[in-house]
């Protein structure tokens, strides 16, 4: 498969496939034009040389424009100044009277399309800026004619269109995107939660009805397991669409605080959206309850918040025993993906990063995701 195969189709390509016909129709209309006033042309047979090249031209850009990666300022500037050059050579070979007279330039209507290409390009302050300087050489060759004024006018209104056109189809693009990846995301939740259904939630209501009534420590796995069905249950049939409103990460937090976990945060709220928030949430209540897990019963944690212009940080430091060398690849080894995916993972998904730093005095996770993330999911 080639290159140009694999590369993502842009969603401005419909519009550059209609400058490409609206510039073989607008060469047309330059050939009837010539061919209808060459008798009233002041040099009427180097009409012909730029009519060659005009045709020429509508040919290399119409194959040049259809290859996305060649849409860059060179080619745009180039058919911008080409084009001026024909309208400036209408002066000499049509004339000063029968321009004044009202006869058409060499351009006509194909001087309009590089003036759409820079609006396709770019959007509409480049096309307007392209109207502008095209309309400005045509007030030279045509002045003091009204049509001039008609002609710039005219431009600068198509370059308003195209540049709107443009913006409305590429937030169009982008909100079909997100739907897509949405539906994609959402197809996969549905299918873990089946696996999920089928397998892992079938052994814990198994082991939960197995120890149902049993004493030591058989009852307390029983609970357990009933406890981790309903978590893992709330979490696969839970909605997949985040809020896409700003939520406060402190009162999300401040559900932590206990007798061994204090929470420090600045005064003011710290927002987020939604998604952001409730994802850097879970994956400091990861954090919290590793600690919980693994170090030793009364072992204190403190959870602090840094907000700042760029970027928000949260920091869970706890005085347990820290994590014992190779621990941690050890535990990935094994399936057991708690910091690399609830912690890790979920900091990584918001465009951020997370660095762990663990020794005899404890452990201390930093979460830092900036303030304008990229949501993965």
């Amino acid at each position: 498969m080639s290159a140009a195969e694999t590369r993502p189709r842009s969603p401005l390509s419909p519009l550059w496939r209609a400058l490409a016909v609206f510039r073989i129709a607008s060469l047309v209309y330059v050939a009837g034009i010539v061919v209808n006033n060459f008798s009233e042309y002041a040099r009427p047979m180097l009409a012909w040389p730029v009519l060659a090249v005009t045709a020429a031209w509508t040919i290399v850009t119409t194959y040049a424009y259809a290859d996305p990666a060649r849409r860059r300022t060179p080619l745009l500037t180039a058919d911008l100044l080409l084009t001026m050059a024909v309208l400036i050579s209408s002066y000499w070979i049509v004339g000063p009277v029968a321009l004044s007279a009202g006869s058409a330039t060499l351009a006509v209507a194909w001087q309009t399309a590089p003036v759409l290409a820079w609006a396709i390009a770019g959007g509409r302050r480049p096309g307007i800026a392209a109207a502008l300087a095209m309309g400005g050489v045509d007030l030279l060759v045509r002045a003091p004619h009204n049509q001039a004024f008609t002609g710039t006018a005219l431009m600068l209104m198509a370059a308003i269109a195209v540049g709107y056109l443009v913006r409305v189809t590429e937030e169009s693009h982008a909100r079909l995107q997100r739907a897509i990846e949405l539906e994609v995301a959402t197809r996969e939740r549905e299918r873990l939660a089946r696996d999920i259904h089928d397998s892992v939630l079938q052994v814990l209501a198994l082991v939960k009805r197995r120890g149902a009534g049993l004493d030591g420590e058989a009852g307390e796995l029983a609970r357990l397991a009933g406890e981790q069905e309903v978590a893992l249950r709330a979490l696969v049939t839970a909605p997949s669409v985040a809020s896409a409103q700003d939520l406060d990460l402190l009162t999300l937090l401040a559900e932590h605080a206990s007798t061994t976990v204090s929470v420090a945060a600045p005064a003011e709220p710290v927002r987020l959206p939604g998604k952001v928030a409730q994802e850097l949430a879970a994956a400091v209540g990861a954090a919290l309850d590793n600690v919980a897990r693994h170090c030793p019963p009364g072992t204190r944690a403190w959870v602090l918040i840094e907000d700042e212009p760029a970027a928000v940080t949260v920091s869970v430091r706890d005085d347990g025993c820290g994590i014992p060398p190779d621990r941690l690849a050890e535990a990935e080894t094994q399936g057991r993906l708690g910091v690399a995916q609830s912690i890790k993972g979920r900091v990584a998904a918001l465009g951020g990063h997370a660095t762990l730093t663990t020794g005899e005095s404890g452990t201390e996770v930093e979460m830092v995701v900036p303030r304008a993330p990229r949501v993965g999911a």
